[in-house]
This record gives structure tokens, sequence and C-alpha cells, in this order.
């Protein structure tokens, strides 16, 4: 009972720090991604997809996305909702290639970024404690109804807690690499 429970709780964990990972992949630094564009949705001969499932997108250079639409009408629709999308981007096509330039990042807009990053990390610590908590109440269950012993209890709460500060420390060091890429000019 204790080494499954360990698992799913390691496994829940881990969907939080993917989680995490795809969040912060979404706020843009200074550099061009690819990633950048994921959540961008195009209409498609009337529903929504992503944008990945109608053009190309590569790097041009270290400031430039290039998105190469699969279809000749489909140029205006994507162009279209890169610009309509939040992340602030104003694209230009040039014959059938979309160029996607990144701006600079301003001194106000990096502030921003940096208060969306740390509520992004805070939110995944919060979900990763309350793994920890949920992992602590179910050992807890099995102890009053006599399924563990004491020894076992405290044996598996201490490694429920070696994983949650393992995962922490695994959230901090994402957020400052983050950081440090956002601070990159």
């Amino acid at each position: 009972m204790i080494p499954e429970l360990k698992k799913t709780t390691e496994q829940k964990m881990q969907k939080s720090l993917e989680s995490l990972k795809n969040d912060l992949a979404k706020v843009r630094t200074g550099r061009a991604h690819t990633g950048i564009l994921d959540h961008v949705q195009v209409e498609y001969y009337g529903s929504m997809v992503p944008i990945a499932q109608v053009a190309n997108v590569t790097l041009i250079d270290a400031r430039t996305i290039g998105v190469q639409a699969w279809e000749k009408p489909m140029i205006g629709k994507v162009e279209k909702a890169i610009r309509d999308s939040d992340l602030g981007l104003n694209p230009a096509s040039q014959g059938d290639i979309i160029r996607v330039p990144m701006p600079a990042l301003t001194e106000e807009r990096r502030k921003e970024l940096f208060k969306v990053l740390k509520h992004e990390g805070e939110n995944a610590k919060v979900a990763i404690r309350n793994l920890r908590r949920d992992g602590n109440t179910h050992l807890k269950d099995a102890l009053k109804k006599k399924e563990i012993s004491e020894d076992d209890e405290r044996r598996a709460q201490d490694d429920i807690q070696k994983l949650t500060d393992r995962y922490v420390a695994e959230v901090d060091k994402m957020m400052a690499e983050k950081e440090k890429d956002l601070m990159a000019i």
C-alpha cells in the first residue's frame, strides 16, 4: 500500500512540474523560440486548431520566427491569429512565409513578466505541497484502520517530505533558469 501511495504521489508531483514547464514556455523572453506559438489557435475550415497543424513553425534567427502555412489561403488566417493572440507580436508576411519578429523587452514589461513567473512558480509549489498533504492524509487514514504500523507511517511521511523537497527544489531551479533567460537581452 505504501509503495503505491509514494509512486502515485511522485507521478502527480511530476505532472505539476510538467504543467509549470508548459506555463513557463508561454512566458516569452527576448529570444525567439517556436514554443511561443504553441497555444495560438487558427480557424481551419470552421474549427479552431493549433498553429502547428496548419503551418510549419521554424526559427529564422535568434529574434525571428518563421511560419510557413501548408496551404496558400491559410497565410492570412495564420497571420491574423498570431496578431490577435495575447503575445503582443506583429507578424509580417513575405510571399508564402510569415516572419514574426520578437520585440525587445522593456524594463516595465520585464517586471510584469517577473510577477507572472513568481505567480506560476508559487502555484506549482502549492500544488506540490497539496499533494504532500493528500499523501499524508492517506497514511493517517491507513494508520487509523490499522493497515500500517506507526513506524511505517512515519517512514512513509519522511519519504513523501523528501519527495516534496526535491520537487520544490526543481521548481526553484526552473524558475531561476527562466529568470536568467528573462534578464538576457
